[in-house]
């Protein structure tokens, strides 16, 4: 049998373009789990439009043609081998009959998966076979393509609502004269419905997640992360986190949160997260939780002291009181109100003014309390001494007393005595004599 190579280039040239389609078309389109069935067998029913003309019976002399009739009476099937979620090999066949047209077709099928339904297109090279009444049957090559939708009820089961395809193909009769008569050419249209059974589905991992804390342990106060990682979710979904704490405040929406731990008693905390996949309707969520420790920070009171200046003064004077207070946790601290046991003292912070006036003599003592946030004290004196006065000087003598003490005054003259007399020297050496002793005079 021969073939015009020609006029078969038509159907095989529209396979190949929605073959080229089913290349480029958006991949996104695929919202279901990415669990694809192994298989899929189509089974239902055809209905066939043949779409051309064939060579009239007992007409070979003088040649004539006419239009092969719709055939209504038809079933199909299919069974598609996929080798991932979008791409199958698929063997098809289909026969109608009241004349007959049967064809075996394999090709590529590129699949399309929404929510609940999965539209295909394919290209299938075929061999086919045309039955005319009265006429001997042809045999020809051809090609089948387009599309369809499959509505799914259950994992196994869908429903094919829609197939249309255009089913082409060249016929040869030899007994006819070498004419368009005798070659006719098919151009037509088929529709199917039925059912598809996927099976050989994978085997499905149970979803699952894991939550770790950084860091494990840390200080009231200090801020900490926890990260959620899921596994045998589908990597193409985007999932949903929800976080609880049962210290602090947590924070976050995504597969990351923070805890504030600020105002936190310490303790043994737990964070959980609950990852769910809203986009799948079975094996959709998991939970995971980790652990976590808290610790009081240290509580060391306040250290305060305070110094007075100066520390001795008179009654009326001022002393300027100055008071450091430090916290040796690093917690903010303030200096509360002053009070004195005499005196009146004012000021605020770190510094007072002691004022003396009305004091009596004696050691008045300055109190002050040095406080943090956490409310811890730590009470600070400081003593300042006031001094008593000097007493008053004496009262200045009258006139008359100033006179007589001045005649009473003793007024004395010293003369030297028992001193040598350098001309009787020798006379006198180890004699006194006698009324030199001694002179005086008033």
């Amino acid at each position: 049998m021969s073939f015009p190579c020609g006029k078969l280039s038509s159907p095989i040239v529209a396979a190949l373009a929605l073959m080229s389609l089913a290349v480029f078309f958006p991949t996104s389109l695929r919202a279901q789990d990415d669990q694809s069935s192994k298989y899929d067998l189509f089974v239902g029913y055809q209905w066939l439009h043949p779409g051309g003309d064939a060579p009239i019976p007992g007409t070979q002399a003088n040649p004539a043609s006419a239009k092969i009739p719709d055939m209504p009476k038809g079933f199909g099937a299919s069974l598609t081998y996929n080798f991932n979620q979008n791409f199958g090999f698929e063997g098809d066949f289909g026969h109608n009959w009241d004349s007959y047209e049967t064809t075996v077709s394999v090709g590529p099928k590129f699949s399309f998966h929404l929510d609940n339904a999965t539209l295909f297109i394919h290209g299938l090279l075929s061999y086919n076979r045309l039955g005319i009444d009265g006429l001997d049957a042809s045999n020809g090559i051809g090609g089948i393509a387009g599309g369809g939708m499959d509505l799914r009820a259950t994992k196994l089961i869908s429903w094919r609502v829609f197939e249309a395809d255009w089913v082409g193909a060249q016929h040869h009769y030899q007994q006819f004269a070498p004419s368009d008569i005798a070659r006719p050419g098919l151009k037509g249209t088929r529709l199917r419905t039925g059912l598809v059974f996927s099976f050989g589905y994978p085997e499905t991992a149970t979803v699952a997640a894991n939550v770790s804390v950084q860091p494990s342990e840390a200080m009231v106060g200090e801020p900490l992360t926890a990260t959620a990682t899921p596994s045998n979710f589908n990597p193409k979904h985007e999932l949903k986190y929800d976080w609880s704490s049962t210290c602090g405040k947590i924070t976050g929406n995504g597969a990351t949160a923070s805890i504030d731990t600020n105002g936190t008693p310490g303790g043994n905390c737990t964070v959980e997260a609950k990852v769910t996949d809203p986009k799948a309707k079975k094996n959709n969520q998991a939970s995971a939780s980790s652990s976590f420790t808290l610790k009081e920070p240290p509580k060391n009171p306040p250290t305060v002291s305070c110094s007075a200046s100066p520390t001795s003064v008179q009654a009326g004077a001022s002393v300027t009181v100055s008071c450091t207070c430090t916290s040796p946790d690093n917690v903010p601290v303030t200096v509360g109100s002053y009070s004195a046991t005499s005196g009146t003292i004012s000021g605020s912070g770190n510094t007072a003014t002691l004022n003396t006036t009305g004091t009596s003599p004696g050691t008045i003592t300055v109190n002050t309390t040095c406080s943090d946030q956490r409310g811890l004290n730590t009470p600070a004196t400081t003593e300042v001494t006031v001094e008593a006065p000097p007493p008053p000087p004496p009262p200045a003598p009258s006139p008359e007393v100033q006179r007589l003490e001045q005649r009473l005054a003793l007024h004395s003259v010293y003369f030297a005595t028992a001193q040598p007399d350098s001309g009787k020297s020798e006379r006198w050496i180890g004699q006194e004599p006698a009324g030199d002793a001694e002179r005086s005079c008033h």
